[in-house]
């Protein structure tokens, strides 16, 4: 069956890599892709192995084409057919990536459309070839999207621009992608896989405690800032377990020796 491999994952040097897997269809998501893509984010989860994540497409076509309503299982798995009525499968997803405790890639190596674009902007980074097509049709599909959705485009992009996003529902090409701030940085398709890869390495070589710790609160003020009461309370503690950890000492007689951490993740 062709949803047998529609997600690939490795896991190499602290950094895993997610491949979108159906590059015949553009990478564009189905159900299962995307509680497969729950399922192994939630499995690194736990293992603590993976401290980055990458997000990639199949091939240099399409990073993905967006939701494909067409692969709607008429007959799903008990598994499957449990995590839908959970959540639907493209929230389900969604809120992987953005809840994952250490920082997620998107690696934007083709096209990138509707629900896919969605889920690059819940990633924490987006870095993307400079010949890349990005686009939100709803608009033109005669479809008002969800808000929780919407919101997270304004919360990278801001209100102005996600107003231009979606009303227009216009494709953006070269240097108008990172102009409106679908990516953070452009670069030659040659050097995109080693351009992902060196930060990811880069990321994947901090402090755990401290990756974790940051994403918590840059994840907790793109909700509401100024921090709520609670809110507050949790990035204190999350600051003074950080300067009482093993790793902060570490990372000071790291710095203070000259040389590399060897941080534990405590």
């Amino acid at each position: 069956m062709e949803d047998d491999k529609v997600l690939t994952s490795e896991v190499r040097d602290c950094v895993g890599t997610i491949t979108l897997c159906r590059p015949a269809q553009r990478n564009a998501l189905t159900p299962q892709m995307l509680i497969d893509l729950h399922q192994t984010l939630a499995a690194w989860a736990d293992s603590g192995e993976v401290r980055a994540v990458v997000i990639r497409g199949a091939g240099d076509k399409a990073f993905s084409a967006g939701y494909d309503i067409r692969s709607i299982p008429t007959n799903p798995t008990p598994e499957m057919e449990r995590l839908m009525r959970q959540s639907n499968p493209l929230e389900l997803g969604l809120r992987a990536v953005k809840s994952f405790p250490y920082p997620v890639i998107a690696m934007v190596n083709g096209a990138c459309f509707g629900g896919a674009l969605n889920l690059a902007m819940c990633c924490d980074l987006r870095v993307g070839a400079d010949d890349i097509a990005i686009g939100m049709p709803p608009a033109k599909l005669g479809l008002v999207y969800p808000a929780e959705g919407v919101a997270q485009f304004v919360a990278v992009l801001g209100i102005a621009r996600a107003r231009e996003v979606f009303l227009t529902g216009r494709t953006y090409r070269g240097a108008e992608v990172a102009a409106m701030g679908l990516v953070d940085r452009l670069v030659p398709r040659a050097e995109l896989e080693p351009a992902v890869t060196a930060m990811a390495t880069e990321i994947a070589g901090n402090a755990p405690l401290a990756l974790r710790g940051l994403k918590r609160v840059l994840n907790l003020l793109e909700v509401a800032a100024p921090l709520g009461a609670e809110a507050a309370a949790e990035v204190q503690a999350l600051v003074a377990a950080s300067f009482a950890s093993a790793d902060a000492l570490e990372g000071q007689m790291a710095f203070i020796e000259k040389r590399t951490p060897r941080f534990a993740g405590r």
